[in-house]
């Protein structure tokens, strides 16, 4: 019954997409499709209909669109160009700076607004005309804009893993928020190497002159309003003085409070960004409800069960089965968007690496890495045509370097799979796990 509920879950979703179907309801239809193979239609649809509203009444699924808005404020709120001067301020003198300062400013950006397109937008634009200016190859700078700024994604408040704690049955937030550090830190890291090899072939040099600290100390003052968003959020997460839910309502006042105090949200602006975050909360909040169903057809038909036998027949190595399981979620990331891959795969997957006693915060930042990849990979890949587009170049022009990049980032996925400390160990030190 397992292998047959796969099988039409996976042909009707595919054709369903195929035929250019939105992915919710093609989750939800493939799901429907699957169960009334076992039990009558019109229980088959009062069940789905019951999951639906199950899987969008959790309350902590409030945090999501609260972050959503947080992050829309703080686009329109003027806080790119005081990042990417204070990364500059730091990393200046390094071989390729305005390239360095990229990859930093996209960490930090796309950070703080949960999006890795709105940061390749952000920040691309900002240190374009610099890069132009210096002569700097359009497309490697395209390639270091996109393939950065997932990174930000990784990196506390992430929606991403906030879809996959509930997905996952409640795994703690706080410890999957202070996880996410390490994983987002060596991804900007790999991305910075390469960027700095570019660098010193192409003869880019960094900022002349001595260190400038009266430079620092006037960036960092400008900056700082804008990372203590991160820093209040998060501590008051981690700290234990708010939940995850509260400190999203907390970061959507500070982003309001900071737009108006740059002076770049108006009334207008407020309204249409509202509705904005509205449309997008809507979509992300019906998947989740419908994806509900998935995972409640998998348990009934004991899917996860059938795959980790196959698995498990093919090798009893868990390395190997880790290899196969990245291998699986990097194909499916370069169709899938994160949200709706991370509620199909971590209903399969994370039963299978529990019965090895891998933690479930280790797989759920393995999962999104693996899925932050696809962001940056055709044909989808938003982020890298984003950054394609802001820094006017093609495809064929960027996928040369793209290929430097994806074996750095790839390093750092076999760091993250293989050696659990990297996600764990901060959260460890903290008490949270």
């Amino acid at each position: 019954m397992a292998i047959q509920a796969l099988l039409i879950i996976l042909v009707v979703m595919a054709v369903l997409l195929v035929v250019g179907v939105p992915i919710s309801y093609a989750i939800g239809i493939s799901a429907l499709a699957a169960i009334v193979q076992v039990m009558p239609l019109d229980v088959s649809v009062l069940t789905a209909a019951q999951r639906t509203f199950v899987g969008m009444s959790k309350f902590s699924l409030t945090a999501i669109p609260f972050f959503i808005l947080a992050g829309n404020l703080m686009n329109q709120g003027g806080i790119a160009k005081r990042l990417v001067d204070f990364v500059l301020a730091i990393l200046g003198k390094l071989p390729g700076s305005l390239m360095v300062t990229n990859i930093g400013a996209n960490a930090l950006f796309g950070a703080i607004s949960g999006s890795a397109s709105a940061a390749a937008a952000a920040v691309g634009s900002m240190v374009r005309d610099g890069e132009q200016e210096q002569g700097y190859d359009p497309a490697a700078c395209a390639a270091t804009n996109g393939t950065s700024a997932p990174s930000g994604l990784l990196i506390p408040p992430s929606n991403a893993l906030i879809t996959y704690s509930l997905s996952a049955g409640g795994t703690s937030v706080a410890a999957l928020f202070m996880a996410g550090y390490v994983p987002g830190v060596i991804w900007a890291v790999c991305c910075a190497v390469v960027a700095i090899i570019i660098a010193k072939q192409k003869g880019y040099t960094g900022t002349p002159g001595k260190y400038d600290w009266g430079n620092l100390g006037r960036a960092t003052l400008r900056a700082i309003p804008s990372l203590s968003l991160i820093i209040v959020v998060i501590g008051g997460i981690i700290g234990g003085v708010f939940t995850a839910t509260e400190g999203s309502a907390i970061a959507v006042v500070y982003a309001l409070i900071l737009g108006i105090c740059y002076r770049n949200i108006t009334v207008k602006s407020f309204w249409n960004i509202v509705v904005d975050s509205a449309k997008m909360s809507g979509m992300i909040v019906f998947l989740i409800g419908v994806s509900n169903i998935l995972g409640w057809v998998m348990a009934f038909t004991q899917i996860p069960q059938a795959i980790s036998a196959a698995l498990l027949g093919l090798t009893n190595n868990f390395y190997v089965i880790l290899l196969i399981m990245n291998v699986i979620l990097l194909i499916a990331g370069t169709f899938m968007d994160v949200t709706p891959a991370i509620l199909i795969f971590t209903p399969l997957f994370l039963p299978i690496v529990k019965t090895f006693g891998m933690n479930p915060v280790q797989f759920g930042l393995i999962l999104v890495y693996n899925l932050c990849i696809g962001n940056i990979t055709p044909p989808v890949g938003n982020t890298l045509f984003v950054a394609i587009k802001v820094g006017k170049t093609t495809l064929a022009k960027v996928l040369p370097y793209m290929l430097m990049y994806y074996v750095a980032i790839l390093i750092g996925l076999f760091l993250v799979t293989y050696v659990p400390f990297i996600s764990l160990g901060l959260p460890s030190l903290a008490g949270l796990i």
